[in-house]
């Protein structure tokens, strides 16, 4: 593969994440310490909910999780465990939120709290509104748990604020179906979509607007500031917000860089010069996402090679084809197989 001309910043994710996860490990029947070893991470990172881990550290860990253990919903027996509390002072901002909507501006807001390689993105559609999810992580083995999980986890936050018998109207994942659905249906309680264009889930629009009788707008204040109390660990790059951005636009066939310009609320030439400080290109972040996707879409979902293509952007098989030989020196045939 040819070498990316994007230099990626190091993404971080808080150790609450994995708070649960020796418990979902143990209860799978397999030894956490040894796995947890193997990706550079040691039982006292997770003790402190705050502490930073790697992102990409914690997504090989619920894949090695999920291929020792023969179980591929591990993501999901996460998702299952965790309490909203786990989310830390955040928590408390998102329960005084007016609406959902708002709630998930929240959860953008205060990413460098949860997790940088969250994308999210919401698209209203008449009747219905579409929250797509994406883990940004290049792991070779993929994010199908991570990805599990962040979608569980969603469904969480929308019952601690809607209450417990919300349900969404859908849920998608782009993976095959696992081979036991029971944990699925108790936690979604909705239609499964599966091999799909997106993960995430499909709502009624009138869900995310609908007045939170919880929310206390003096509580809401106060958590806010208390959070931008809270030292940031640094500055989120440019780059990786726009890499965010196509992340999520790329599969819907609206990445170019006017939607992404508009989406990050500037304008094209801002857009590139920001760029262009990076010493990157629109095209170098596009093309590096579309390496990424690609690899995911070829060795971890069952679409055929056409929809692969027009998931990336590309209107028919020949020139993606063409594109993909260039980049990884085997065709897509030869690296599913």
């Amino acid at each position: 593969m040819q070498k990316s001309k994007v230099q990626h910043q190091v993404m971080q994710v808080r150790a609450a994440a994995l708070s649960h996860y020796e418990d979902v490990a143990r209860q799978l029947g397999v030894n956490p310490q040894p796995l947890l070893r193997k990706v550079g991470l040691t039982r006292q990172m997770l003790v402190v909910p705050t502490q930073l881990i790697p992102v990409n550290s914690a997504v090989a860990l619920l894949e090695l999780t999920a291929q020792e253990s023969g179980c591929d919903t591990v993501g999901l027996m996460m998702a299952e465990a965790r309490l909203l509390s786990d989310f830390g002072p955040v928590s408390l901002l998102l329960m005084q939120q007016h609406t959902m909507r708002s709630a998930l501006n929240t959860i953008a807001q205060y990413r460098h709290l949860l997790n940088e390689s969250l994308g999210m993105h919401i698209e209203d559609a008449g009747k219905y509104t579409l929250i797509r999810e994406e883990i940004m992580t290049d792991h070779a083995g993929g994010a199908r748990q991570s990805t599990d999980m962040a979608v569980g986890v969603l469904i969480l936050i929308f019952r601690a604020i809607l209450g417990p018998v919300w349900r969404p109207h859908a849920i998608h994942f782009t993976h095959p179906a696992p081979q036991d659905l029971q944990i699925l249906k108790r936690l979604f309680r909705c239609p499964l979509h599966f091999d799909s264009d997106f993960n995430g889930l499909m709502c009624l629009s009138a869900d995310l607007d609908a007045v939170n009788v919880q929310a206390d707008p003096a509580m809401a204040s106060y958590a806010q500031s208390f959070l931008e109390a809270i030292p940031k660990p640094g500055q989120s790059s440019f780059v990786l917000d726009v890499r965010r951005s196509v992340y999520l636009l790329l599969p819907m066939g609206r990445a170019n860089v006017e939607q992404v310009a508009s989406g990050l609320g500037m304008n094209v030439r801002t857009l590139q010069r920001r760029l262009d400080e990076s010493q990157v290109s629109f095209s170098d972040v596009l093309n590096d996402v579309r390496c990424e996707l690609a690899q995911r879409y070829i060795k971890h979902t069952a679409h055929a090679f056409a929809r692969v293509a027009e998931l990336l952007g590309y209107s028919n098989t020949s020139s993606f084809n063409r594109w993909f030989t260039a980049q990884f020196r085997c065709t897509p045939s030869q690296m599913r197989a």
